[in-house]
């Protein structure tokens, strides 16, 4: 696009890995270089030829920089003859310019390595600032998902069913919080372990002459549930409630030597 192209022409690309530009600036850089990928690229070079540049010069023998800005300053043609004192002055006015430019570039790639790690400390808070807005969210979640269903199983219409541990599972228990209204169940299964891998609890409607279980469905991703509060659906005429453990994707009929909790209704 003749826009981008002359947006890397402008300069201002340069400005940018220098730190040469404002907060706002920069950011609106940011904003462009995640945009279009040929401006990241162009920046890329841009730090990628600097870094090179600053390499190039940097210090790192003083002797054979010496001896590189000897070289220079010998290799030009003289105008004029100068005395001895002119002759001095004037290489010390060359190694003062060369010794200048040297310090200008290292300032330059020191400025350009601050710069860098600005941007990467930027670019890392934003993510982490992105992970705690995502909690926050999520919590803000739950906490109204918490409210919703304290407002129900307190709704006057509810009825409540204890479920009791059955044999082998004597220290197991659940609650059913059911509304007969609006054909809802809240199954409350803070007392139930957490199944072995491959297994999933299932909810059971029960009426009893002649003694018929209906499935309400699955307890799933117990594991995940904090609260272990679920929400089902129940249409039923239930006299009582149970809940087995079965095989992954749940059971036409329940597994009663896996029969947890068993609660019945209490008569109006």
């Amino acid at each position: 696009m003749a826009e981008i192209e002359e947006y890397i022409s402008s300069g201002i690309l340069e400005l940018y890995v220098y730190g040469a530009l404002s907060d706002k600036e920069s950011r609106e850089v940011t904003a462009v270089l995640r945009e279009y990928p040929e401006v990241e690229k162009e920046v890329e070079e841009i730090e990628d030829a600097l870094q090179k540049l600053a390499a190039g010069i940097a210090p790192y023998n003083p002797e054979a920089l010496l001896s590189t800005l000897k070289s220079k300053l010998s290799s030009r043609t003289p105008v004029r003859q100068l005395s001895p004192e002119s002759s001095q002055r004037t290489r010390w006015v060359s190694y003062i310019g060369w010794a200048a430019s040297l310090v200008f570039l290292i300032g330059l790639f020191f400025l350009f390595q601050q710069n860098s790690e600005l941007r990467r400390s930027l670019t890392e808070a934003e993510t982490k600032n992105s992970i705690i807005e995502q909690q926050i969210a999520d919590i803000r979640d739950e906490a109204e998902n918490t409210k919703q269903i304290l407002a129900a199983i307190r709704d006057n219409n509810i009825s409540r069913i204890p479920l009791q541990g059955q044999e082998g599972f004597s220290e197991a228990y659940a609650t059913v919080y059911w509304n007969d209204i609006d054909d809802t169940a809240y199954i409350d299964a803070k007392g139930l372990p957490e199944p072995p891998r491959g297994q999933v609890y299932q909810v059971w409607s029960l009426t009893m002459q002649p003694l018929t279980p209906t499935s309400l469905g699955l307890l799933d991703d117990f594991a995940g549930d904090e609260n272990k509060i679920f929400s089902l659906e129940n249409a039923n005429q239930s006299e009582a409630f149970g809940i087995t453990l079965e095989p992954e994707g749940g059971s036409e009929t329940p597994t009663m030597d896996q029969l947890y909790v068993l609660g019945t209704v209490a008569a109006p």
